[in-house]
């Protein structure tokens, strides 16, 4: 595997699903690989459960982690080409990434969509530098379109609790006070279509996620009949991705509260677990007697993030 960020990545979803119970059940077992190779997780955003996770799987297989924080740790960095670099940025990417691969042997990147310019965010113009000028294999930590190990992650957690053949998912919008990239939803749809569940986008008019990331999915602009039978809920804000007016695209187009998920939206529901990537706004995107529920599963949901690292970083040495 010479880079992570879609699903197709990943190949055979079974054999990758069946990795990641070994893994999780004994994650030392690959220490070896690791021995005297190093990794560089490269973030020019904050992060805790991405940061964390990535070191911890990092580090069970036996690898020496470097985090870089650009901006606080280096240089800032311009990313765009062709322009006269007399701001406030020091260096440019394309003479700092082939510097910082060659101090590692696998990369990761974390950098958001700067939800201005659709083109340039769809574009992954970030992610595809370190990909052109690095030669390293690349893991996206979250890029402006996707988010990978989270969505690996997610599935791992539906597999460890679903109860039926084909359970059905449903992803909802929910209200967010500040615009939010599509980066998760996308890679959440991408995922789940590729699962074996019945799968359900519900959202707002105006909402709507790229055609390429929703592929198959059913689309219902009714949450509450989105949730009817639901065996689990995955709430999630985005701005507006601009699909159907570019000109709207990254903007916050509602705050409506009748999205939050609670009791009432639950209730329709067959029981369900629910699910968020964290951080969460309580009471905003969940209510608290949803999300302290016994069927919340955040937590493990997290947890698994450590198990989706690893397969991925697993899967790259072995192909060194």
């Amino acid at each position: 595997m010479k880079s992570f960020f879609h699903v197709s990545d990943i190949g055979d979803l079974g054999a990758a699903l069946e990795e990641a119970r070994q893994v999780k059940a004994t994650p030392f077992a690959w220490k070896h690989l690791g021995t005297d190779k190093t990794i560089m997780l490269v973030f020019f955003n904050s992060s805790l459960r991405t940061r964390l996770s990535s070191q911890k799987a990092a580090l069970n297989l036996g690898m020496n982690p470097i985090v870089l924080n650009i901006g606080q740790d280096s240089w800032k960095l311009e990313t765009q080409m062709g322009v006269v670099m007399d701001g406030d940025k020091s260096e440019h990417l394309r003479e700092a990434i082939p510097v910082m691969t060659s101090y590692c042997d696998l990369i990761g990147i974390r950098s958001f969509a700067g939800l201005t310019d659709r083109g340039y965010d769809y574009s992954e113009t970030v992610l595809r530098q370190f990909i052109d000028y690095g030669g390293k294999p690349v893991i996206s930590l979250e890029s402006a379109t996707v988010h990978p190990c989270q969505a690996f992650a997610d599935l791992i957690t539906i597999e460890e609790y679903r109860t039926k053949p084909r359970p059905k998912v449903v992803m909802t919008w929910a209200p967010h006070p500040r615009a939010l990239p599509q980066a998760v939803p996308n890679s959440f749809a991408e995922w789940m279509n590729a699962a074996d569940v019945d799968f359900v986008i519900t959202h707002p008019r105006g909402y709507e996620l790229d055609p390429a990331f929703v592929g198959p999915a059913r689309v219902e602009y009714d949450q509450m009949k989105a949730l009817e039978g639901a065996d689990f809920v995955y709430a999630k804000n985005w701005s507006c991705p601009g699909v159907t007016n570019p000109a709207q695209y990254g903007q916050v187009l509602s705050k409506d509260m009748s999205w939050t998920v609670d009791a009432k939206h639950m209730a329709v529901t067959d029981n369900a677990y629910f699910l968020h990537c964290l951080p969460v706004r309580r009471n905003m995107i969940v209510s608290d007697e949803v999300i302290d529920s016994p069927r919340s599963l955040v937590i493990p949901e997290a947890a698994n993030r450590v198990v989706s690292a690893q397969v991925v970083m697993k899967r790259m040495l072995e192909s060194l």
